[in-house]
């Protein structure tokens, strides 16, 4: 609470100070101070929305307008507390693709849904700050249309790197973002600048090539987007690189130098479950849905489905190498699903013999119903 005789920028010094003591309270790691203003936020969508860049991310055109700026969602917006909470990987997340008959999974979604953690104490916050200085707010985790790395930029927070995720010279790759925006005036904190350097070792370490340009990413090469967004078939040119990434790709923030000063989550919510430390491709391949939804129940990849799951871990196993696993995709030649069907065929294509994949096909081509399958049986 202010003082007699404060000054208008004194009690914004004290409200923000409080703010940011109550946030790291919380268990955030991270806190900064952003206006409203969206700088170059507009053109840069608009211009990676007219390349197509977005791929099958349709929502993100229909929302294209409410995203460009703060103001757009919400237009009584005058200052958007950005908060991080560090969700560092305890081991080289790059570690289990040396070990092909394993699953790797994005270090972000090893653990709990980082929606719910992060939502459970921004709800606090919020609150906190309505009820103490008698103002509006709205919260936000990736939940809405806002443009959550350039915000966190212009709090201060970190900057968008190369391979346009966020950065910090703290945390390295690893920061969760969430957002409070609020009806009060507090000011912006200096907007961080890029650290970037001559360095482009995430552009190089990209597998599939799904950087354009520095600061450009398309995402209809990028295998996040294949694992997790992309609902149907994966194209044929980017099977083989995504070797056993079965769930996201970590790559380019992985080997991002600025990691150094990383340090592992101190958020027992954010550690990895035990079985996603080194999850077996078999086992994963095995699960039908009421299995899928037990095991990944309170986990970011509940929201992918079984089927696109399965397709995923298919490839993966078509990828390893190990003729032993072919048991596991013969098994799943007559799905349900044409997309695991599909790549149950590309898989035994890579493993089996020419001869034993023949016979498969003999018994099972013809009799399938779905074209996208008979045409994996087709090129074999």
């Amino acid at each position: 609470m202010s003082s007699p005789g404060q000054s208008s920028a004194d009690i914004t010094d004290d409200i923000r100070g409080n703010i940011r003591d109550q946030a790291l309270k919380l268990g955030f790691d991270a806190v900064g101070f952003s206006g409203p203003d969206s700088g170059d936020t507009a053109k840069r969508l608009g211009d990676y929305i007219s390349s197509g860049y977005h791929g099958d991310m349709g929502w993100m055109e229909t929302t294209q307008e409410r995203r460009q700026s703060p103001r757009g969602l919400w237009p009584d917006v005058k200052s958007i507390i950005a908060v991080g909470m560090n969700y560092g990987p305890d081991e080289d997340p790059l570690l289990l693709q040396g070990h092909p008959d394993r699953a790797v999974v994005s270090a972000y979604a090893r653990g709990r849904d980082y929606h719910d953690v992060l939502k459970k104490q921004l709800r606090q916050l919020a609150r906190s700050i309505a009820e103490d200085w008698s103002c509006e707010v709205k919260l936000f985790v990736d939940t809405a249309p806002v443009m959550e790395k350039p915000i966190a930029q212009q709090a201060g927070l970190g900057w968008q790197g190369k391979h346009t995720n966020l950065v910090s010279r703290e945390f390295g790759s690893w920061l969760f973002l969430g957002e409070v925006f609020t009806t009060l005036d507090l000011g912006p904190d200096v907007p961080m600048q890029d650290h970037c350097g001559g360095c482009h070792r995430c552009i190089d370490a990209c597998p599939t090539a799904a950087f354009p340009a520095p600061y450009k990413l398309d995402a209809r090469r990028c295998i996040s987007y294949l694992t997790i967004e992309h609902g149907g078939h994966i194209p044929r040119e980017f099977r083989i690189p995504m070797g056993n990434r079965i769930y996201g790709c970590d790559d380019c923030l992985a080997v991002c130098p600025w990691n150094k000063f990383a340090t592992p989550t101190p958020h027992d919510a954010l550690m990895p479950h035990i079985h996603l430390r080194r999850p077996r491709l078999k086992d994963f391949a095995a699960l039908d849905d009421a299995s899928f939804r037990q095991v990944f129940s309170g986990s970011p990849v509940k929201r992918l489905g079984r089927d696109r799951f399965v397709r995923n871990v298919l490839i993966a196993i078509g990828n390893s190498g190990d003729v032993s696993l072919g048991a596991s995709a013969r098994a799943l030649l007559e799905d349900a699903s044409p997309l695991v069907r599909a790549m149950a065929v590309w898989a035994l294509a890579r493993l089996l013999t020419t001869e034993a994949f023949e016979t498969l096909r003999e018994e099972f081509a013809h009799a399938d119903p779905d074209p996208k399958v008979r045409g994996e049986w087709a090129a074999g």
